[in-house]
């Protein structure tokens, strides 16, 4: 049975969706410039267009974010956390304060009703003229969720607006849409209403009925009459964005991610590449040679990389592992086995700081056993570039290691076979696919230190294998992590200044580089000056991404070789610096980053023998939801779940989604709300690539209609 909505007298597919084989992009109605839509005219239609809504389909596809719930009258004292309420009440008064230093200000709504009053805080104006339409004693409507700040119950960010301008039933759902200056509630609503009207019994479908069955999915004119125009009758799972209706929007948007994934993985099925021979024993020479045991988790990873190395088509793997649990001497023992078999190979890095690490590391493993390394960067001589693109044309460097400077126009390799990319998720497709190009197939190595969590892994890097090095070097303890407030901040600099005195070094990491007239922010550059003033016992290095790159590994060679003991830094060092005798770093203003940014800075030490320290220091007026980031990090050092928890608080970021994949970025779906919702659609797409690859039948054409559509020509596979 396909499931509907309890109560509702809407069903699904009620109104019978054209059938899939027409096409999508024919229908009229949808493809009708939004200028043309009865009620809206060229001053709207001029309004929706810097929303980015050019015509009456993607109108339709501008969701709700929430729905206004005027069936049930609240009052102040009922208010509970957490709620998406409507409630009407009168403006008390409107008041504004300075935030800091800064120009920013944070605007304050006081609204009473007979039980009581309440805040909605506002720290941005939504546009210019918002707070001046509200004077003390009119009656607005707030719509917003509930939120619980130091034991009282506040709105942040509500939609406020005059509640005589709303002449709409008191006993419906009313969507509400992120409101656009220049144009109200109801006129949305009214063109809204109006598109639904026109395209009423000609909307496409873009899905095979064979899916809408098996996923019991309604159809996507009763799923867009429902989310715009919602049933009286609707119940607490509408409200929410878990109906029936919602997840048939969810589950198409996730479900062309997860095709566009399949069918690239299709096409690197059927690629051919040259089989790499041998097992581990091609390498077990350099293996002896290391001062360590490799672990488990680096085994079970390099004997994943060999079995794909052995396949007739590339490899197109991806390393997930968190700091210091030893990627980069898996990807070097796989660069060293591709080039026992006759290749070369290329390590691609997105900072210069990070590619010297690399070569440094390469140096030291593998050129004791005749693999002749190469580094290319921006910062070589004209004489030093040419003599390295020379040697890659010629086969004289067996491994280069690199920056963006391997991928421009003129470099050539001989015999080019493996590729590694580090820090993948900081390069786009193009450069990722540049690269790859250099080569006849190359396989192909992603590696990050950005992990996601365990269960979205699979479904989200759904092109590639995955690989997960979840198990930490011996002897590496937890980096110690607390949290303090600019009160502390004597005692910080004693405990800094207690562990230089013993032989250690430590950073300090800011936020900017400069000061800057909008954010009151301590910045790198002023305070490497105080810095030196409270240790003047103590040589201080200062570094950041605006210096030369030979500045800048000047300063880190005085580091590693502790001629400078405190290291004042932006987040240039965020990836690849590795000094073993840093045993401490102070965040300042570690508000001001997110969990996956904090974590890779931690990252920088307890990579020694030494018990380690990460020191999180915030400014003034710190949010909830930077105190809760902090009192993760103090709780664990484990990045699968930092991610976990990094994913909830913020969604999935960019990192995660579609901008990596070439599709556009989601309306309504959520990568980690909608798990569930995310493995029906990726084992949907992955079944139709599989039986139908070109899709050649009937019900499959729309679908790569649909793909091209949204991110462009795209080649169809030949196998399944």
């Amino acid at each position: 049975m396909t499931a509907t909505l309890p109560g509702s007298r809407l069903k699904p597919n009620s109104h019978r969706s054209k059938n899939a084989t027409e096409s999508f992009t024919h229908i009229t109605e949808f493809k009708t410039p939004i200028q043309f839509l009865k009620g809206v005219g060229p001053h709207f239609a001029e309004v929706l267009r810097s929303r980015g809504i050019e015509t009456v389909g993607d109108l339709l596809e501008w969701y709700p974010r929430a729905y206004e719930d005027r069936r049930v009258a609240r009052s102040i004292s009922d208010l509970r956390p957490g709620e998406i309420v409507s409630i009407s009440l009168n403006v008390v008064r409107v008041s504004s304060v300075q935030l800091g230093k800064s120009k920013r200000r944070m605007y304050d709504v006081v609204l009473k009703d007979h039980t009581g009053t309440i805040n909605a805080k506002y720290f941005r104006v939504p546009y210019r003229g918002y707070f001046e339409r509200f004077q003390p004693g009119m009656r607005v409507r707030v719509v917003g969720k509930v939120t619980l700040y130091r034991n009282r119950v506040e709105f942040h960010h509500p939609d406020l607006r005059d509640d005589d301008a709303l002449e709409v039933a008191t006993d419906c759902l009313i969507p509400i849409y992120t409101e656009t200056e220049g144009i109200t509630l109801q006129k949305i609503r009214g063109i809204i209403l109006s598109a639904l009207e026109k395209v009423k019994g000609n909307v496409p479908e873009r899905l095979p009925q064979s899916l809408l069955k098996k996923y019991e999915l309604s159809g996507l004119y009763e799923s867009l009459k429902a989310l715009h125009d919602p049933p009286k009758d609707a119940d607490a799972e509408f409200t929410r964005g878990r109906s029936v209706f919602h997840k048939r929007i969810i589950f198409e948007e996730l479900f062309w991610l997860e095709l566009l994934l399949a069918n690239k993985r299709a096409l690197v099925k059927v690629e051919s590449a040259h089989e790499l021979r041998g097992g581990v024993e091609k390498v077990q020479d350099i293996i002896k040679s290391f001062t360590y045991e490799l672990t488990n988790a680096q085994k079970r990873v390099i004997g994943e990389i060999l079995t794909d190395l052995h396949q007739p088509h590339p490899m197109h793997r991806l390393i997930q592992g968190d700091v210091g649990s030893g990627k980069t001497v898996v990807a070097l023992l796989a660069c060293a086995y591709a080039i026992r078999n006759g290749f070369q190979s290329a390590i691609m890095v997105p900072t210069e700081i990070l590619s010297e690490q690399h070569f440094k590391n390469a140096k030291s493993l593998l050129e004791p056993f005749g693999i002749r390394i190469g580094l290319l960067t921006g910062s070589l001589t004209a004489k030093e570039k040419k003599d390295v693109v020379s040697k890659l044309k010629n086969g004289e460097i067996d491994l280069v290691v690199g920056t963006h400077a391997l991928i421009q126009e003129g470099v050539e390799f001989q015999k080019l076979g493996f590729v590694v990319v580090d820090e993948q998720h900081r390069f786009g497709v193009h450069q990722r696919q540049d690269l790859k190009q250099k080569g006849v197939l190359p396989h192909f190595l992603l590696m990050t230190a950005t992990p996601i969590p365990r269960t979205l892994a699979m479904t989200v890097y759904g092109d590639l294998d995955v690989s997960i090095i979840d198990e930490m070097p011996p002897g590496r303890t937890p980096v110690v992590t607390r949290v303090v407030y600019p009160n502390k901040e004597i005692l910080v600099y004693q405990f800094i200044r207690e562990q230089i005195e013993k032989g250690r070094q430590a950073y300090v990491v800011y936020p900017l580089v400069e000061e800057s007239e909008k954010i009151d922010l301590k910045n790198a550059v002023d305070e490497f000056e105080k810095l030196k003033n409270i240790f003047p016992k103590f040589k201080l290095g200062l570094l950041h991404g605006r210096m030369k790159p030979d500045e800048k590994e000047h300063v880190m060679n005085e580091f590693r070789a502790n001629k400078t003991q405190l290291l004042v830094s932006t987040t240039v060092i965020e990836v690849g610096v590795d000094v073993p005798n840093a045993t401490i770093i102070l965040i300042e203003h570690a508000e001001r980053f997110g969990l996956s940014q904090l974590h890779q800075l931690r990252g920088r030490v307890g990579r020694g023998d030494f018990k380690s320290y990460c020191i999180l220091k915030h400014g003034h007026a710190v949010s909830d939801e930077s105190r809760a980031r902090s009192e993760i990090m103090a709780e664990t050092s484990d990045g699968f779940k930092i991610a976990e928890a990094d994913l909830e608080m913020r969604g999935p970021g960019q990192f995660l989604g579609a901008r990596q994949s070439g599709l556009t970025g989601f309306k309504m779906a959520n990568l980690v709300r909608d798990i569930d919702i995310l493995h029906q659609a990726r084992e949907a797409a992955f079944a139709i690539v599989k039986e139908d690859p070109q899709f050649k039948l009937p019900e499959h054409k729309i679908l790569h209609e649909m793909l091209t559509k949204k991110s462009g020509p795209i080649s169809l596979g030949t196998v399944g």
